[in-house]
């Protein structure tokens, strides 16, 4: 079964502009990778900071090579627009970050028709 990696991203709420937008601009970065099966990104409603960037992949492997590999690439250096930036490096728009881990055990889609 497929495993899910949750990234739980404290964002200021003047900062949710810019974390939007960045990951806006780099739309179809992740499609393309071995093992990638979903991506959503999710904002919060009410009575939380905190975004949850969820993505589902084939297997742990599938997902380490990404993150070590066109993910490190993707955050090493910044330079996207907006959010302002210090000695050539972009700030985080998140103040804070955890990754949550987890096997797929159930699942279900819609009827088709």
């Amino acid at each position: 079964m497929s495993i899910v990696k949750i990234n739980v991203l404290t964002v200021p709420a003047e900062q949710r502009e810019v974390l939007e937008q960045r990951f806006a601009a780099r739309a179809g970065a992740v499609e393309n990778s071995d093992g990638f099966e979903w991506f959503e990104l999710l904002r919060p409603v009410e009575g939380t900071d905190q975004y949850l960037v969820y993505t589902r992949w084939r297997s742990e492997e599938d997902f380490q090579a990404w993150l070590n590999g066109p993910m490190r690439a993707a955050h090493k250096g910044g330079g996207q627009e907006g959010g302002g930036q210090e000695g050539g490096q972009q700030r985080p728009a998140a103040s804070g970050s955890t990754l949550w881990s987890f096997e797929v055990v159930q699942q279900a889609a819609p009827k088709q028709s």
